[in-house]
């Protein structure tokens, strides 16, 4: 008696959310580019013990991944896409591929070009097949474009913001793609419900901690396990691109087609419903404000988040207006508390800080190298306090008298405790810790013994009208006066297998 051979499925894709209205660029060199054995080891799941190793012949293409940033540029792009479509050639060659994993998050840009997962979407189907079935877990602030949700079998997003269950989203992708791949071939593909809603908001304004967005995603699970559905989904949409797609979307698949659009439209209605309950997950204010919150409170640490450069969301990063304002404040100053800052990339300012080495006193001219639309570059002086090397980067911490200022020679986040201790500083004894973020990520929310959210400008500002949408579809909650607007207007079914 003969095994059934094991399922042949690929997985490669292009990762990044990129905000359109920052000048920043990400290059394929910035994508870190994974090949072959690489892209199966980012994942544990199909790693060998991972709980779908032994489920598929697993091939791994090419994986380019980064925090978020700006767009791709044109050449970069087709290269990554050149590579990705040759490796699905030779291994299409040595035998058909039964199934392929698109490992995206869903807001991904390439200059002069709209919709960068559904091209990229198409031409891996051209290579693949018709009879490949693809499958993708997606950021819940990713967008699906029409092109996408018909390309792609099997959608499924996140369902918490901040992303905790990330990983799982991504291993119930693969699941979902190896579940269907072992039905008869004719009934592996499920119908999908697709509804745009044409709802633009920010994570800070969706995040699921709070209401409405926490009644609305538990909302999911609950259309998941109806008889007849295999998934379903809210992706509330990336609202700092200037793309036709851009807009929020609800999507039920599932194998029965009736149900599966009844239960998106009736998703979707309820999301619009509850557009006007949508706030920030914390106070805001401009940062004048916030910071004479910051020092009049008797509680500490007291976080602000700066808001508007936010490279977890696509800022450049080194946007200086916010550093400027903190390193003059009077306010600061004569309170006799003190800020840490994190943080500003300028790797020749980072540079010449750590060969001044620790104990030197330092006069650096930093940032606006890429964003110099809010401010121009700051001019830093104090003493070095610490100087981290790493494999790819590069961390100093400069004290002036009021300031810990945390300079790095490329841009990352800090969202773990470990961020900061790491570099000699404490940010549970710490005044005011002022980051460079939207919500607060989960050890940092914890840590917060208080917080503000601050409405600073730059690439990935929170005030959506005075960035100046020109592209996406119009009208749009809550750039324009939406009344009269049918939420399910544009929903559309695609019947897979069903049919």
């Amino acid at each position: 008696m003969t095994s059934t051979p094991l399922p042949r499925i690929a997985v490669c894709g292009i990762s990044l959310e990129a905000s359109t209205f920052s000048p920043a660029l990400t290059t394929a060199a910035m994508l870190s580019p994974k090949r072959g054995r690489e892209v199966l080891d980012a994942w544990p799941f199909w790693s060998t013990g991972g709980s779908l190793a032994d489920r598929a012949e697993w091939i791994g293409i090419l994986q380019a991944r980064n925090i978020a940033g700006g767009a791709i540029p044109a050449d970069d792009y087709a290269q990554l896409k050149a590579e990705i479509l040759g490796g699905l050639v030779a291994a299409v060659a040595e035998a058909p591929l039964d199934g392929l994993v698109l490992d995206i998050h869903g807001a991904g840009s390439v200059v002069g070009l709209d919709d960068m997962e559904g091209d990229l979407a198409v031409a891996v189907r051209d290579v693949v097949g018709p009879d490949c079935l693809l499958s993708s877990g997606m950021d819940l602030h990713g967008n699906v474009s029409r092109t996408l949700a018909e390309t792609v079998d099997l959608l499924t997003t996140y369902r918490t913001a901040p992303h905790v269950d990330w990983q799982e989203t991504k291993e119930r992708a693969a699941a979902n793609l190896v579940a269907r791949l072992a039905l008869p071939a004719g009934r592996r593909r499920p119908a999908k419900a697709w509804v745009p809603v044409p709802i633009l908001l920010p994570g800070e304004m969706t995040s699921t901690r709070q209401e409405p967005a926490t009644s609305l995603y538990a909302r999911v699970p609950e259309i998941e396990a109806l008889d007849g559905i295999l998934d379903a989904g809210i992706w509330i949409g990336y609202p700092w691109a200037d793309e036709p797609r851009n807009c929020a979307v609800v999507m039920v698949v599932g194998d029965d087609a009736e149900l599966a659009m009844a239960e998106a439209g009736d998703l979707a209605r309820e999301l619009w419903e509850r557009r006007e309950d949508f706030g920030f997950v914390a106070p805001t204010g401009s940062f004048a404000e916030v910071l004479a919150a910051a020092t009049a409170s008797p509680l500490r640490p007291y976080f602000i988040s700066d808001s508007g450069d936010n490279p977890t969301a696509g800022g450049a990063g080194d946007v200086t207006w916010t550093l400027a304002e903190l390193l003059a404040s009077e306010d600061l100053a004569a309170s006799g508390k003190r800020a840490i800052y994190a943080s500003i990339p300028d790797s020749m300012g980072a540079l010449a800080a750590a060969e001044a080495g620790v104990g030197a006193d330092v006069r650096l001219t930093l940032g606006a190298r890429v964003d110099d639309r809010p401010a121009p570059p700051v001019e830093v002086a104090g003493e070095v306090v610490a100087v981290v090397p790493s494999e790819d980067n590069l961390e100093v911490v400069v004290r002036t008298p009021t300031v810990d200022v945390v300079l790095t020679r490329r841009r990352r986040p800090y969202h773990l405790e470990a961020d900061f201790t790491r570099l000699g500083l404490d940010p549970r004894s710490a005044d005011i810790v002022v980051v460079k973020i939207g919500y607060l990520e989960p050890e940092l929310f914890d840590m917060a013994a208080d917080w503000m959210l601050a409405l600073t400008p730059g690439g990935v500002d929170q005030d959506l009208v005075r960035l100046g949408h020109q592209r996406v579809q119009r009208p749009m909650f809550p750039l324009d006066d939406v009344s009269g607007v049918d939420p399910v207007a544009g929903a559309v079914l695609f019947p897979g297998d069903t049919a």
